[in-house]
């Protein structure tokens, strides 16, 4: 599923229309060394990516709206002994041919051609310090034409950020990006479910995560859209835990927050369940009370209401059901005020979700909440946590974490979940788990 190069072509429209003339330069990403000669896995800068389709590193767009050929692609040169080890390199004809490029040279003429371009313009469209070689060709080449005034030539007087540009464009997905958030979303649905159907007590945190990235790999998807979370037992009260490798224990209830990444767009989703498929009194208290609160903040995600009031919605009621398990003081009015919640629950509810799982988009418009609109994407995720170093915790719910997240899409009838597919009730995750395996999973040693 790959999203056709008009698409792209589109995006790059859109932005040059809102710019004022002048010239637009965006770097693409660059390969980082992990240690030695190894490299970390490369994965295209996200904005370079959403204008272009183009997901080799080193190169660079140009764009010039009141230019005969206003998109300009520098890109690597073809070169046989590095394609023999590395494999293909598209070129300067293949990204004439295959990306819709006006003009493509190789990436090497790119200072001397931008310096060119920036001849006489008013205005630039870079984002300082998105990569430090270009913060100082574009330094270099306003003081050259600084020093030229006295013959008639200048340089842009102007520098605006491009990137809030683009990301307003990101933030509202088209048909094609909803389309590939839709798959992300079937393959992490499935690799949750699959995880729990696996799981059994003297398992540990790193065979389910070996579960979700297999399911993850054979449906397609390239690359985790974040490191995933495996966390059972107290570990699940860490909100970014990471270690994933201590065993599972009957009694413990896990938390698996989990997303795989397809075609440069990413899934976000958390469940909680029992290790040994049903859960005890006291993970059922905690369970309903957080998916209450999260039913009912999805139920805000819908055009015209504000980014803020799933927040306050979910946080309504997480406080009075605190409140209701005496877990907190009440009266309600007080506990909000006085923030008793964040005893168990200290994190906002929500964040954009894209290309980027904490995607771009502004959050607040001079000081007011964004107000949603059809094609905007987000996870509502509300959580309670007792840590079994919390002396506030009874003794019953220490060592228990819930969060339960799911990805919205804001349609012009309301909302779409992306992530339906997994159960989140109690009742439909102790009849999942009862569900043999898809695949007998070796015991890890």
């Amino acid at each position: 599923m790959q999203i056709d190069s008009q698409v792209f072509a589109r995006r790059r429209q859109v932005f040059m229309d809102k710019m004022d003339g002048g010239v637009a330069i965006f770097p693409a990403g660059r390969v980082s060394s992990r240690n030695s000669d190894v490299d970390y896995e490369f994965r295209q800068e996200s904005d370079f990516f959403y204008l272009t389709g183009f997901e080799e590193a080193d190169a660079v767009l140009m764009m010039e709206p009141n230019s005969e050929n206003p998109v300009t692609f520098f890109v690597q040169p073809r070169d046989p002994v590095k394609e023999s080890w590395e494999g293909p390199i598209c070129g300067a004809e293949g990204a004439v041919r295959d990306f819709g490029a006006d003009l493509a040279f190789g990436v090497e003429e790119a200072p001397q051609r931008v310096l060119d371009a920036l001849k006489n313009q008013t205005s630039l469209y870079y984002g300082i310090g998105t990569d430090s070689s270009w913060d100082q060709r574009v330094i270099s080449a306003l003081s050259f034409y600084r020093s030229r005034s006295r013959l008639g030539e200048f340089g842009p007087a102007t520098i605006i950020d491009p990137r809030n540009m683009v990301h307003d464009q990101r933030l509202r997905k088209d048909g094609a990006e909803v389309e590939l958030m839709a798959r992300a979303g079937a393959i992490s649905s499935e690799a949750h479910c699959e995880a729990m159907r696996a799981c059994r007590p003297g398992l540990t945190e790193a065979h389910l995560q070996a579960i979700l990235e297999i399911v993850f790999r054979t449906n397609g998807s390239k690359r985790d859209a974040y490191p995933s979370i495996v966390a059972t037992g107290n570990n699940a009260t860490v909100l970014h835990y990471r270690a994933n490798c201590d065993p599972i224990k009957d009694g413990d209830l896990i938390l698996i927050d989990a997303g795989c990444e397809y075609g440069y767009l990413a899934s976000d989703i958390t469940r909680c369940f029992p290790a040994n498929g049903r859960f005890s009194n006291a993970q059922k208290n905690v369970y309903q009370l957080v998916l209450n609160a999260q039913l009912a903040a999805i139920e805000k995600c819908r055009p015209g209401n504000k980014f803020q009031d799933v927040h306050d919605t979910a946080l309504n009621v997480l406080t009075q059901g605190l409140i209701d398990l005496n877990l907190i003081a009440g009266p309600f009015e007080d506990a909000i005020k006085e923030e008793r919640y964040k005893t168990f629950f200290w994190h906002r509810t929500s964040h954009w979700l894209g290309m980027d799982v904490h995607d771009v988009g502004v959050y607040q418009n001079n000081g007011d909440w964004q107000i949603f609109e059809p094609g905007m994407v987000l996870t509502v995720e509300p959580g309670l946590y007792f840590s079994k170093d919390n002396e506030n915790a009874p003794d019953e719910y220490k060592g228990i974490g819930v969060r339960i997240e799911d990805d919205i899409l804001i349609t012009s009838e309301g909302y779409r979940v992306l992530s339906a597919d997994v159960p989140k009730t109690i009742t439909e995750i102790e009849s999942l788990m009862m569900e043999e395996a898809s695949v007998n999973w070796p015991s890890l040693g």
